[in-house]
């Protein structure tokens, strides 16, 4: 527990008592799977007010993404730097950020954590979440196209919600795809199509600029959690597989002008009316979720901030606990 100061005209102020300083390895020892899957469902029942600002710059951009908690008992603020040229110009990460947690009761700042890790549980969260509603009975093979950061917290994830036999994974970068399979205890398919077909749950976590899953691409009932196409740039799930199937998204306004919801309304193939269902909607019960086995159905993830406050307050508060 730290003390967090600013130096401000030559002089130390304090911003708050006690910030809390937590960093990646911080935030995986406080938030393990489970943890966080049940955090970010119970998000998605009782949702707070958000809001999303995007900043372009030469090279990339800045996202802020915001939201309180239904009690108003925390706020999250999450800045992240988008710039996918660092790896190659800079060796530095595309997303570099904070997480900042405050109190909604007082406004004092509580902790500030790394983006990475949690952006990549609390994503990892809601697909499992909504894999636990929309993946057909029994479905127990998974795939997992791209094995970036979001990968083994995913595969984390859907096996605290599912009872999964064999994970696939696949990656344009084979020795990345390798690397993740030492750890997770998976196969390494040598392209999108093998690791898909016959798979129950597929998820994409792409940086993508064009579909790289199309209709042919998945079995019948596949339940598809697309959470790579995080800004208007990005499209990872062809617009004819987006039409034919039961599509359900984190939040309608959000996937409208980012997600792969956008890709299919610009090319004609789905309007926003088309859309089955928010995903709260379906926890709720006040929308139905799977009715067949055979259906496929795509959950369109964007990253809603009120999964940031779930995931941030969980860490928090463990940390709190764990040091008295």
């Amino acid at each position: 527990m730290q003390e967090y100061h600013s130096i401000v005209g030559g002089s130390s102020v304090t911003l708050g008592r006690n910030i809390l300083i937590l960093g990646a390895e911080d935030v995986d020892r406080l938030l393990d799977a489970a943890t966080c899957v049940a955090a970010v469902e119970a998000a998605f029942r009782t949702r707070g007010p958000t809001a999303v600002l995007g900043v372009h710059v030469p090279g990339g951009g800045f996202h802020v993404k915001a939201a309180a908690s239904p009690d108003f008992r925390y706020f999250v603020a999450k800045i992240n730097a988008n710039f996918p040229g660092n790896p190659d110009r800079h060796g530095l990460p595309t997303i570099q950020g904070t997480v900042t947690l405050f109190d909604g009761h007082t406004g004092v700042p509580l902790a500030i954590m790394d983006t990475v890790r949690i952006t990549a549980l609390r994503t990892a969260a809601a697909s499992a979440v909504a894999a636990k509603y929309l993946a057909r009975p029994g479905a127990s093979r998974l795939a997992v196209i791209g094995c970036g950061v979001q990968a083994g917290p995913h595969v984390d994830a859907i096996r605290a919600v599912r009872a999964i036999s064999h994970v696939r994974l696949f990656d344009t970068n084979q020795a990345r795809a390798h690397a993740l399979a030492e750890v997770v205890g998976a196969e390494v398919c040598d392209s999108v199509v093998s690791a898909t077909r016959g798979s129950d749950i597929v998820v994409t976590c792409t940086p993508s600029r064009g579909p790289i899953l199309g209709r042919g691409d998945v079995s019948p009932g596949t339940f598809i959690a697309a959470v790579g196409t995080d800004n208007e740039h990005k499209q990872e799930i062809a617009p004819t597989l987006m039409a034919e199937a039961k599509v359900v998204v984190d939040l309608l306004e959000q996937c409208v002008a980012m997600g792969d919801l956008r890709g299919a309304i610009a090319a004609g193939a789905m309007r926003p009316g088309d859309v089955h269902a928010e995903l709260a909607d379906v926890i709720s019960g006040s929308r139905p979720g799977r009715s067949t086995e055979d259906e496929i159905i795509v959950f369109d993830s964007t990253g809603v901030a009120f999964e940031d406050v779930a995931a941030a307050a969980a860490v928090y508060e463990r940390s709190r606990r764990s040091t008295g």
